[in-house]
């Protein structure tokens, strides 16, 4: 950690997604559409689908534009048909990236990931190649002061979760869990009042590629042209901004 803020990472990212509206309905639909076409329409029973339909409602998704996703999605009404790819990759001083996608179609996907890659100082990698430097997780982070580190701690363990650390620069709180517990600890965490500041599954980096100036600033250009994709759902990198 040393060298740079986690809690300010975390908003640093969060607000330059916030910030790119211009294709954030294409990405939340296309979600829903695969949520529900691989785990059906019923949100209760369907995790992946509740997650979506929580960050649909964030990004002011209107209520028919959801639930149309959901019928087609589960083949009630015609509609595309997406399925999700991920690419590995590098980035500016040797930073990993793992690429997840929605697609129609994964000729043109993979030509567009390249070619951002390649004009921005990056390069595609071999399935493999990176992932290994990256756990799957369910990830919740309390902003500091929302909570302590005993609350989080009784009610996280208790519903599954594997980890609870509070960071001693910043005070925020992160918890993680397998992603089969994520919709147990999320439902405690909701029954106890405690809201997150960020709850997803997620790719979170063992080790990280701490980057400053120039070297920062290619490599938040390549992150924002990777997003800018109709095609890219998310990006994860072990890259942290100084």
């Amino acid at each position: 950690m040393s060298g740079h803020s986690k809690w300010a990472n975390i908003q640093h990212r969060k607000g330059r997604q916030d910030a790119k509206r211009s294709n954030l309905w294409t990405k939340l639909v296309r979600e829903i559409i695969v949520a529900a076409r691989l785990g059906g329409g019923d949100p209760d029973s369907n995790s992946r689908l509740r997650l979506a339909l929580v960050k649909a409602r964030g990004g002011n998704v209107p209520k028919d534009t959801i639930q149309n996703a959901i019928l087609k999605g589960t083949g009630q009404l015609e509609g595309v048909s997406y399925e999700d790819v991920r690419y590995e990759g590098y980035g500016v001083g040797g930073a990993a990236l793992i690429i997840d996608c929605t697609t129609d179609n994964r000729v043109r996907t993979v030509a567009d990931v390249r070619h951002v890659l390649s004009r921005n100082g990056g390069n595609l990698g071999t399935e493999g190649s990176v992932s290994f430097q990256f756990q799957h997780v369910g990830l919740f982070v309390f902003a500091p002061g929302k909570a302590t580190e005993d609350q989080v701690m009784e009610i996280a363990l208790e519903a599954g979760a594997d980890d609870v650390v509070a960071d001693p620069d910043d005070g925020s709180i992160e918890v993680t869990c397998e992603p089969s517990a994520f919709d147990a600890v999320q439902k405690a965490f909701e029954a106890a009042g405690l809201e997150p500041e960020v709850a997803e599954i997620t790719w979170k980096a063992q080790n990280e590629t701490s980057l400053s100036g120039e070297d920062a600033d290619k490599m938040q250009r390549l992150i924002d042209a990777l997003e800018d994709l109709d095609d890219v759902q998310q990006v994860y990198t072990t890259a942290v901004f100084d």
